[in-house]
């Protein structure tokens, strides 16, 4: 393979590694904002129970998953019931927009 190319390809690699590297660690940030500023941390705690789990366990039950982001996603966006208990989680599609519900899906998947 020429040099050329071997390099363009290995720089396009490290770009898209550190795009994505930014955009979780801008997740990682943000999520915990955007948790506060929704209402989200009076349900929720990162390592314990409240009324809905910890996000940690929330993190741990998903791990591995490839569709999690996008499932997390809709469970916040429209709710949820019975998957961790008797209460349910009101849907957050009103309130919060779309860019901010896939953030807060990545932070509490990150947080495992």
């Amino acid at each position: 393979m020429d040099t050329k190319i071997t390099l363009a390809i290995i720089a396009a690699v490290g770009i898209a590694a550190l795009s994505f590297t930014a955009t979780s660690s801008y997740a990682a940030g943000n999520g915990a904002e955007l948790a506060s500023k929704n209402g989200c941390m009076a349900c929720h705690a990162i390592d314990k129970k409240v009324l809905g789990p910890a996000y940690k366990e929330v993190a741990k039950k998903y791990k591995g998953n490839a569709d999690a982001v996008a499932m997390l996603s809709k469970k916040i966006k429209d709710g949820s019931t019975g998957v961790w208990g008797p209460i349910p989680m009101p849907a957050n599609g009103p309130k919060v927009s779309d860019a901010d519900i896939k953030i807060l899906a990545e932070w509490v998947l990150a947080t495992n």
